[in-house]
């Protein structure tokens, strides 16, 4: 009689992922403080950090107020210096990168996807540049990987799911309120608990706390901490707005009066800017931006926002292999693939007429993990030769390395060393 062998328990990489982020953390924070002066949109988010930091009025108006109060407090613990400026940023990029990577392993239960997702990630460019500068934008991202982080973990372990969910209403509160570019995506673990739920047990599950996505939470539960607390946590950090000196905010009238000038302002024609670009030239790796090209800090400098060529563009075929296998029934690869969806269509109708590459930087991420989930599956069928997409990211990784750490160039032409397109001029 043969015995059945005991099922397989994929080895968690939390220590592999410890070090990888803590690699990470070193990079990104390695001579932080250079460029020595403010560059690109650090001249606007600055002032509004010191503005919020005083309580003297409400700065840079058309953006919520989260990602400057971060700012602010970087700037309260560590001084209105380089250090003090983007010591938040790295936190977040850091952040970002420990979520993005664990809820790859939830999600997959790959150590290979989880770790190359990781490494695709650190590789990939603009989570390490957006780490480095006083801008919104990652804040957002590391609010939205937290909440995907703990979402995957509520389905994994249902045991520990309902502080979980909890604190995934509190992380996509957070991403709202750093920037509006994650509605899309914040919406949506609510909408899909809602219908696996019902699809799964019918109009039953409107009551019942049986079936998936997560065992013994009602929908109306899961209502509240999806739906609600999102909320609650995004009006709460507007909370500083009531007490600056001049304009201030006046009770919940207020704040709902304060979005519309809000959405007036994100609707305004702007005159175009040399590094405006469309949603199409993001997808194909066409139009970087140079955050700074400069004599500074005795030295000719650039730091240059792009998408490394060997994540970015393999990406796109992965994300169509997402799509198909996610109708075939893999959660994790519909997931991400309906993820990149949400944050792509915002771009695709806004009626924002100046817009940037800066603004993939929510897709690109849910791109990279496409990328990781489909070398996962070619390295579960043996094919080793998949390393040569990390390895080969690295390697550019370092080749670009100095325009993305603001470091010494070789004089004013030094950027053509690494603008290989007309658009990354």
């Amino acid at each position: 009689m043969t015995r059945t062998p005991p099922p397989a328990h994929p080895r968690d990489p939390l220590g592999w992922t410890a070090l990888l982020v803590a690699l990470f953390a070193v990079l990104a924070g390695w001579k932080l403080t250079t460029p020595s002066q403010p560059f690109f949109d650090e001249v606007h988010y600055l002032p509004a950090a010191r503005a919020l930091l005083d309580l003297s009025r409400i700065a840079n108006p058309e953006h919520p107020p989260l990602g400057k109060l971060l700012l602010a407090g970087g700037m309260a613990l560590f001084g209105d210096n380089p250090l003090g400026w983007r010591v938040m940023p790295w936190a977040a990029g850091v952040l970002t990168l420990w979520a993005f990577t664990r809820a790859l392993w939830f999600a997959s239960l790959s150590r290979f996807a989880s770790l190359t997702g990781g490494v695709l990630a650190v590789a990939g460019f603009p989570l390490l540049v957006q780490a480095r500068i006083a801008m919104l934008d990652v804040f957002m991202l590391a609010g939205v990987a937290c909440a995907a982080w703990l979402c995957a973990a509520a389905m994994r372990e249902p045991e520990r799911a309902r502080w979980r969910l909890a604190l995934a209403g509190v992380a996509l509160g957070c991403a709202m309120a750093a920037k509006w570019n994650a509605i899309p995506v914040a919406v949506l673990p609510g909408l899909a608990f809602a219908a696996v739920r019902l699809r799964a047990c019918g109009w039953h599950g409107l009551v019942t706390r049986r079936g998936p996505p997560v065992a013994n939470i009602r929908l109306a539960e899961a209502a509240l901490w999806l739906g609600l607390v999102p909320l609650a946590t995004y009006a709460a950090c507007y909370l500083p707005y009531w007490f600056v000196e001049v304009a201030p905010l006046r009770g919940w009238a207020g704040l709902v009066a304060w979005h519309g000038e809000m959405l007036a302002l994100q609707h305004q024609i702007l005159p175009p800017h040399p590094y405006g670009s469309r949603w199409w030239e993001w997808v194909l790796d066409w139009r970087a931006i140079w955050y700074l090209y400069e004599p500074v800090d005795g030295a000719q400098r650039g730091v240059l926002l792009v998408g490394n060529p060997l994540v970015h563009l393999p990406a796109l075929p992965a994300l169509a292999w997402c799509l198909w296998a996610g109708l075939r029934g893999r959660a994790d690869a519909l997931a991400v693939a309906v993820l990149y969806g949400a944050s792509m269509a915002l771009w695709m109708v806004t009626a924002k007429n100046v817009q940037f590459f800066y603004h993939y930087s929510l897709p690109g991420l849910f791109a990279t993990a496409a990328l990781a989930l489909a070398l996962d599956a070619w390295w579960q069928r043996g094919w080793r030769s998949v390393l040569a997409v990390p390895v080969g990211a690295l390697l550019l990784l370092a080749w670009f390395w100095p325009v993305l750490t603001a470091g010494a160039l070789d004089g004013p032409d030094g950027f053509r060393r690494y603008a290989w397109v007309r658009g990354w001029i």
